[in-house]
C-alpha cells in the first residue's frame, strides 16, 4: 500500500507559514524533507477551500496542524519524536 503524500498549503508572504516550515525542517526534517508545497493562491478552489487557513499540514486527508504546528499530534501520528534542537 503506498503512503499518502504529506501536502503543504502556504501563502506568500505569510509569517506563519514561514514560521511553520521552519519549525518543520528544524524539528521534523524526514516530514519536511518529503513535503509537497502547494501556495494556495495558486488554485482557485484552493484559495475557496482554504481562504486564509493558512499554513495547514496534512498527511493524505488527516488534518494535522493548522495556523501553527502541533508537535505532539505529529509525533502520534507518525511516531517519531522531534529532532532536538
Amino acid at each position: 500500500m503506498t503512503e499518502p503524500a504529506i501536502h503543504y498549503y502556504y501563502r506568500e508572504g505569510c509569517h506563519l507559514c514561514e514560521e511553520m516550515a521552519a519549525r518543520l525542517f528544524r524539528e521534523w526534517p524526514r516530514i519536511a524533507a518529503s513535503m509537497q508545497w502547494h501556495d494556495v493562491d495558486s488554485r482557485a478552489d484552493w484559495i475557496e477551500e482554504f481562504g486564509s487557513r493558512v499554513p495547514v499540514l496534512m498527511h493524505g486527508e488527516v488534518t494535522l496542524s493548522e495556523y501553527m504546528l502541533d508537535g505532539d499530534r505529529l509525533a502520534a501520528h507518525f511516531g517519531e519524536t522531534p529532532n532536538p534542537v
